[in-house]
C-alpha cells in the first residue's frame, strides 16, 4: 500500500480489510472502552490554570503521586502553523505533524470509560488531550467529558455509532458525522475541527461527509496505546517529532484488570523513556479562517 503526502504529513489509505486487522489498535465497539462550515469555531481557550500544553514548571509531588516523574517541559507552539485547514474543497487526511519540535500529541476515543480517577489525573499532570467522542459511548455521562474539556481538552467527531465506514452508503456516513457533530455542539458549546474514522476506514464518501458536516480534517495516528507497550506502525519501534498517539477510554473490563489510569501512566513512560514531550493538537492546527 502507498503512502502520500497530504496536509500535515504522510498518511496512507486504509480499507475496511486494513482497518478491521486494525481493530485492537484502534477502536472497538464493545463496552470499554447543509453543507460546509457554518458553525465552526476555533476550540475555546483553555481556562486559568488549564493545559494548552504541558507547563513550564510541573508538580513534582503531583507526578509523584501516579506513580511518574515529570515529561520534559513542551515547547512553545509555533507562530505559523504546520497545519492550515480550509473552509472549503476535500478535507485533508493526516497521521502526523509536520515539526522539528520534540513532541507528540496524544489522543483519546471513544469514550466507554468513565474513570473519576482518570479526571482527577488530569488535574495533577496537565497533560493535554485531545478527545475523539462517539456518542453511543458518552451519552450515559455528557458531563464527565465536560470536566476534561474544562481542563482545556478539546472535543472532536468519532460517528454517532462507531460503524465502520468505509463500508456504509454516503447517506450513512452523513448521518453518523453530522449526528455527533450536532450533538458535541451543543453539549459542549464548540463546533468539532476534526474528524476521526472507527478503525481508521475511510473512503472518498467519508472526505465528502466529512466536509459537508463541518469537520475540516480527518485524523489518522502513528502509534496506539495497549495496556503496558505501545503499537508502533515504524518498524524501527520509535517515536518521531510530530507523532499523533491514539488511547481509548477504556477500563478493566477491556484492558485485563488494569485500570484507565494505570494504561494512561504507562503511555507516560513510554513517551518519556524516548524523550519526547506532549502538545496538545489543536495548537498545531490552523482553522479556517471564515
Amino acid at each position: 500500500m502507498k503512502w502520500h503526502m497530504g496536509r500535515g504529513g504522510w498518511y496512507r489509505p486504509v480499507t475496511a480489510t486494513v482497518a478491521l486487522a486494525l481493530a485492537v489498535g484502534g477502536c472497538s465497539t464493545g463496552g470499554g472502552s447543509g453543507r460546509g462550515h457554518a458553525g465552526l469555531t476555533s476550540p475555546p481557550a483553555a481556562p486559568s490554570g488549564a493545559v494548552g500544553s504541558a507547563p513550564s514548571t510541573p508538580d513534582t509531588t503531583a507526578w509523584r503521586k501516579w506513580g511518574l516523574t515529570p515529561l520534559p517541559a513542551a515547547p512553545k507552539p509555533p507562530a505559523d502553523k504546520p497545519v492550515k485547514l480550509s473552509a472549503t474543497g476535500t478535507v485533508p487526511v493526516f497521521t502526523h505533524i509536520a515539526t522539528t519540535q520534540k513532541v507528540v500529541f496524544i489522543t483519546v476515543d471513544d469514550g466507554q470509560e468513565k474513570d473519576p480517577k482518570f479526571i482527577g489525573m488530569m488535574r495533577d499532570l496537565r497533560i493535554p488531550i485531545t478527545m475523539f467522542l462517539m456518542n453511543d459511548a458518552i451519552k450515559s455521562d455528557y458531563g464527565y467529558f465536560k470536566q476534561l474539556q474544562a481542563l482545556g481538552n478539546p472535543i472532536e467527531n468519532h460517528t454517532l455509532h462507531h460503524p465502520v465506514m468505509s463500508t456504509i452508503p454516503l447517506a450513512r456516513q452523513k448521518e453518523e458525522v453530522c449526528g455527533d457533530q450536532k450533538i458535541l455542539t451543543r453539549e459542549y458549546g464548540t463546533a468539532p475541527l476534526l474528524f476521526r474514522p472507527p478503525y481508521g476506514a475511510y473512503n472518498d464518501n467519508t472526505k465528502i461527509a466529512v466536509g459537508e458536516c463541518g469537520p475540516r480534517a480527518i485524523v489518522w495516528w502513528r502509534e496506539s496505546m495497549q495496556i503496558r507497550n505501545m503499537q508502533y506502525q515504524a518498524p524501527d519501534k520509535k517515536l518521531r517529532p510530530g507523532d499523533i498517539i491514539l488511547a481509548h477510554f477504556r477500563g478493566p473490563s477491556e484492558l485485563k484488570g488494569a485500570t484507565m489510569t494505570q494504561m494512561f501512566a504507562n503511555l507516560l513512560r513510554r513517551i518519556q523513556a524516548q524523550g519526547f514531550a506532549v502538545a496538545r493538537l489543536e495548537d498545531y492546527i490552523q482553522p479556517p479562517t471564515s
